[in-house]
C-alpha cells in the first residue's frame, strides 16, 4: 500500500509540474520584416522575459505583402503591430481593433528631399513628385497633404503621388523629389547609397504637426472579452515593455539579439545597431501605456482630410488601458 501511495504521490507531482510547465501560447504579428524596430519583442523571447510570465510567444515577420490587420482578421495572430492610422481605418472598415499598448512614443516618419529637386519648405511641394508607401502607411501623408490644402491626384497645384516600393530607388533615380523614410531605416539607405545630409531636407512629421501614432500592440475587441485572453495580453504587454527597457538600455546588445532573429541573413550589424540607436530615441518616455492626448492628437490629423479624410467619425472603444493598468502597476 504504502508503495501505491508513493507512486500515486510521485504521478500527482509529475502531473502538477507538467501543468505548471504549460506555457499559454502567443502569436506576435510583426508589422514589417525581423529589424530593430522589433528588438523590444526579441529581447523578451530571447532574454526569457515571456518565458517568466508563462507565455511561447511566436513571433512573426511581416514583410511587403503582409498586412497586419488582414492576418489577425484571419485568425493568424492574436497581437499585432500596425500604425493607428492604419488600425482606426480598419476599425471604421467594421475591423474592431483594439490598442492595448503603445511603446512608441514619437513617430519615425519622414519625407526626405532632394535639395537639388527644388525642395526647400513645404512650400516647394506643389508641383513635385513625391513617393508614398501604401498598405496602410499612406494615411500620415495624405492627411498632411490635405492640411496643406494640395491635392494628390496630379492635378495642376497639386502633387503628384509615386506608389514607392519599401526602398529609396524613386529618390536616387531622379522619378521623385521626395520619398517616404523612417529615422531608423530608408533616411540611412539614402545616405549609405552616396547621398549625404547636406544634399538633402528632411520633414519630419513631428515637427510639421502631423505625426500619427506607430507600431502599437492591437488585439480584437471580442478577445478581450475573455478573461483569460485579457491575463495572457497582461502578461505578454508585461513582459514585452521589460524587454523594450532592456534594449534602450542595451541598445548595441538588443541589435544583436535582432540579428541572432533574422533567419532571412539580410541584415548586417552596422545597419541594426545604428536602427536601435534610432529606436530607442522613440520608445523613450512610454512605458507602454498609450497616452491619451497622443491619440486625439492622430484622430484629428486623421479627420482633417477635408472632403476625403482617413476617418469619417471619432472611434469608439479603440483603445484601453485595462491591459497596462494591470501589467504595470
Amino acid at each position: 500500500m504504502k508503495t501505491i501511495m508513493k507512486t500515486l504521490s510521485v504521478a500527482a507531482l509529475g502531473l502538477a509540474a507538467s501543468i505548471a510547465q504549460a506555457a499559454d501560447d502567443v502569436t506576435l504579428q510583426l508589422k514589417w520584416v525581423t529589424q530593430a524596430q522589433f528588438a523590444g519583442y526579441y529581447v523578451a523571447l530571447d532574454k526569457g522575459f515571456y518565458a517568466d510570465e508563462g507565455l511561447n510567444v511566436t513571433i512573426k515577420p511581416g514583410g511587403p505583402d503582409i498586412a497586419p490587420a488582414q492576418v489577425i482578421a484571419g485568425g493568424g495572430a492574436d497581437v499585432v503591430l500596425d500604425w493607428m492610422p492604419s488600425a482606426l481605418a480598419s476599425r471604421e472598415k467594421g475591423l474592431a481593433l483594439v490598442n492595448i499598448a503603445q511603446p512608441f512614443k514619437s513617430s519615425g516618419m519622414m519625407l526626405t528631399c532632394r535639395k537639388d529637386a527644388g525642395v526647400s519648405s513645404p512650400e516647394d511641394f506643389a508641383g513635385k513628385t513625391l513617393g508614398v508607401w501604401f498598405f496602410g502607411n499612406e494615411y500620415p501623408f495624405l492627411s498632411w497633404m490635405s492640411k496643406l490644402g494640395l491635392a494628390t491626384d496630379g492635378s495642376d497645384g497639386g502633387v503628384t503621388v509615386l506608389k514607392q516600393g519599401f526602398n529609396v530607388d524613386p529618390i536616387l533615380q531622379g522619378q521623385a523629389a521626395c520619398v517616404s523614410t523612417m529615422t531608423y531605416n530608408e533616411y540611412w539607405q539614402i545616405i549609405d547609397a552616396g547621398l549625404s545630409a547636406d544634399d538633402l531636407v528632411v520633414f519630419k512629421y513631428e515637427d510639421q504637426g502631423v505625426a500619427t501614432l506607430e507600431d502599437g500592440m492591437y488585439v480584437l475587441e471580442e478577445n478581450l472579452a475573455d478573461p483569460a485572453f485579457e491575463d495572457k495580453m497582461v502578461r505578454f504587454v508585461r513582459a514585452s515593455m521589460k524587454g523594450w527597457k532592456w534594449a534602450e538600455e542595451n541598445p548595441d546588445d538588443a541589435a544583436m539579439v535582432v540579428l541572432d532573429n533574422d533567419a532571412s541573413g539580410a541584415q548586417t550589424e552596422e545597419h541594426q545597431k545604428r536602427m536601435m540607436g534610432e529606436i530607442a530615441k522613440l520608445t523613450a518616455g512610454s512605458n507602454g501605456a498609450l497616452d491619451p492626448a497622443d491619440y486625439e492628437r492622430t484622430v484629428e490629423s486623421l479627420m482633417s482630410g477635408g472632403s476625403d479624410p482617413v476617418i469619417t467619425a471619432k472611434p469608439e472603444g479603440a483603445w484601453t488601458h485595462a491591459i497596462t493598468d494591470k501589467a504595470l502597476n
